[in-house]
């Protein structure tokens, strides 16, 4: 039997051996140090994470289970930095008391990272010979010498894997997966490899409906039923089918286990009707058009070819419009449609009287990723006049006839279409008449736009646009106020009404005319704060809609920026600085401009 002063100094070390028995405590706030909040940031969230002092914050513990978080806090610590590559780190683990509270200090000391020593990552079977999983093979990463993050090592190994289903290879499976963690050489060995199996092709499609007529959609299956098996070729089918909006849902499902003849796998697009009738309204106001509605039909589907019918009425105070439109798919050749369209249109400002009808026929479709294009014959039947007064007593009517094809090709290149921070997009617009061939003049006409977005910092952008338009004609006074250039208002010049730069009346009204010639450009650099979704912006536009010698007007301005859920919204106020009609102009924007 020990004697009991041994016994007593036991009983001391031992409770000298445990550093955090305490009585009842909140623990207050749990600190990191040793850490960079900027480069390891992700390190800190994941400590954060992983800590169970971080659920306890602020509520009362008992002792025993304040003993026992605080014991796993340096355990804990070091889990969370495994990821990462750190497998060696010094914690300290301290914990101050001020009465009931105690505030957690955890010290860490990363040490250096595991480093990839050896990496034996392969593909096996008729994929090695595939140059794209051969490239995903050389871009594996971490390689030797890096630190092994386990991130990046999942990340890489997803990759592969999703590849090899991508392109076909079914029945690929892992061979090996192993790392090896040698803590005492901070070293790592990674060995992964992938039996690839045969690759499939592809199979018969069919598409399960029942509303739209069978084969209908056959021609949006571009490729040879046997030819190789991408799941890029299904992703362009899905987005072919939707944008014809016919349906809600659309579900493809590749069946590999059916598989049949020479590795053909079946795939089925089950497809479910969206609601067949659109109704829209609203209400609207425009400096110049002065307040109004809005409201349209849209069918989706008219009947089981697929036809669609599309009638919207803009009716305000000053300005009127309405257009209805029937469409037929276009399959044959590119993605697209047929459309028949009748347009009218009635201005009735201050200073112009014009109304419109025009006849449209068209063939839209897309030649590839970046470009679509539209094909049409247009007839247009204008009659306008310009005031002397108010009541335009002393006004006579002019008359255009024009009937013209026209050519408008549209180029979207960037990294993100709701918000686009760098890449081209723009448009161009070719047309022209011939008198005697239903036109009263001859005329062409050729306008583009151009918009280049840049990256600045992490969030910050530029934007530059340019905008130039020309008229060969010997006869302007033929050329109806619509197929004029103006220039001026939002999407042109800044700080100047709409039509307020470009020819006018003789004084003392001095109303706008329209130009033959138009040139504009643009320069705008926004700033989002923290990176968030609020921002700012300042930017200059100059230009000018002029018939023989250029009369630039420059306006400058700052704005409002917000990422919204629907759409970036754009609030400016500009001023012009060549004598502009007012002081400042306000302009309201939602919806990404490209």
């Amino acid at each position: 039997m020990l004697p009991k002063t041994f016994a007593f100094a036991l009983f001391l070390a031992t409770f000298a051996a445990v550093p955090f028995a305490h009585a009842r405590g909140t623990i207050e706030k749990v600190q990191i140090k040793g850490l960079d909040k900027g480069d390891d940031a992700a390190i800190i969230e994941n400590i954060q994470v992983s800590l169970s002092l971080y659920d306890t914050i602020g509520k009362v513990q008992g002792e025993s289970r304040l003993e026992y978080l605080l014991s796993q806090a340096e355990r804990q610590t070091r889990q969370a930095l495994e990821p990462f590559g750190y497998y060696n780190p010094t914690i300290t683990v301290e914990a101050p008391r001020e009465g009931d509270t105690v505030r957690v200090v955890i010290e860490v000391h990363k040490g250096e990272p595991v480093r990839v020593r050896q990496s034996e990552v392969v593909i096996t079977g008729p994929a090695a010979r595939d140059r794209y999983l051969q490239q995903d093979l050389e871009d594996f990463q971490p390689r030797e010498g890096e630190p092994f993050d386990h991130t990046t090592y999942e990340a890489s190994k997803v990759v592969i894997t999703r590849r090899l289903s991508e392109r076909g290879y079914f029945d690929s499976d892992f061979t090996q997966r192993k790392v090896e963690i040698t803590r005492a050489q901070d070293a790592a060995d990674i060995f992964l490899s992938w039996d690839s199996g045969r690759r499939y092709n592809m199979g018969r499609i069919t598409f399960n409906q029942d509303y739209f007529r069978p084969g209908l959609f056959d021609p949006l299956v571009y490729w040879e039923q046997g030819s190789y098996w991408h799941e890029g070729k299904l992703d362009r089918l899905r987005e072919s089918l939707t944008k014809l909006d016919y349906f809600s849902t659309i579900d493809i499902q590749p069946r590999p286990e059916d598989a049949y003849g020479d590795g053909e796998v079946p795939v089925d697009v089950n497809l479910t009707l969206a609601k067949r009738t659109i109704y829209t309204a609203g209400l609207s106001y425009g400096s110049e058009s002065g307040p109004g509605v809005r409201g349209g039909v849209e069918r989706r589907y008219v009947n089981s070819r697929g036809h669609k019918l599309n009638t919207q009425l803009d009716y305000a105070q000053k300005r009127k419009s309405l257009v209805t439109s029937y469409r037929i798919p276009a399959f044959l050749w590119l993605d697209g449609w047929y459309t028949f369209a009748i347009s009218a249109y009635d201005e009735q400002t201050r200073y112009l009287d014009m109304r419109n009808f025009k006849l449209i026929g068209s063939r839209s479709g897309e030649i590839n990723e970046y470009w679509t294009a539209i094909a049409s014959v247009n007839a247009l039947r204008e009659r306008w006049r310009y005031s002397s007064g108010d009541p335009f007593t002393d006004a006579v009517y002019q008359y255009s006839t024009l009937v013209y094809p026209q050519l408008t090709a549209d180029y979207v290149n960037v990294d993100d279409k709701a918000f686009p921070r760098r890449g081209f997009s723009g448009n161009a617009t070719l047309r022209g008449g011939i008198q005697g061939a239903g036109s009263d003049t001859s005329f062409i006409q050729a306008d583009a736009t151009v918009r280049w977005y840049m990256p600045l910092g992490d969030s910050d952008r530029l934007i530059l646009r340019g905008q130039a338009g020309t008229t060969w004609t010997g006869d302007l006074v033929a050329m109806p106020p619509s197929l004029r250039y103006f220039a001026g208002g939002d999407r042109s010049i800044r700080g100047y009404a709409w039509r307020e730069v470009g020819p006018r009346t003789p004084a003392p009204d001095k109303y706008a005319l329209g130009a033959k010639h138009l040139v504009v450009g643009s320069a705008e650099y926004e700033h989002y704060f923290g990176g968030g979704p609020w921002g700012a912006a300042v930017f200059v536009d100059t230009g000018s809609a002029f018939d023989n010698t250029i009369d630039l007007h420059t306006g400058v301005g700052l704005g409002v920026r917000w990422k919204s859920p629907v759409g970036p919204v754009r609030i400016d106020i500009a001023h012009g600085l060549n004598q502009p009609d007012s002081q400042f102009q306000l302009y309201l924007n939602i919806g990404a401009d490209l």
